[in-house]
């Protein structure tokens, strides 16, 4: 087998590995639209508390 041959063989896996992944995460955006979460009872008003990886309350980080 030729370099040439070679190289077009593994650019055309590559682009059918591309196309699989879009495709799956197209399936994943679908599914994760169609199922959100219910709202929170009694949770935190407002912004998620954890949004940067610390407990954040009344601006005050915890870094637990």
């Amino acid at each position: 087998m030729s370099d040439q041959a070679r190289d077009n063989e593994i650019a055309v896996r590559i682009a059918q590995a591309g196309a699989r992944a879009k495709a799956e995460a197209q399936a994943r955006r679908e599914k994760q639209a169609t199922h959100p979460l219910p709202p929170e009872n009694g949770g935190p008003k407002g912004l998620e508390p954890t949004r940067y990886g610390d407990w954040e309350r009344k601006g005050i980080a915890v870094d637990f």
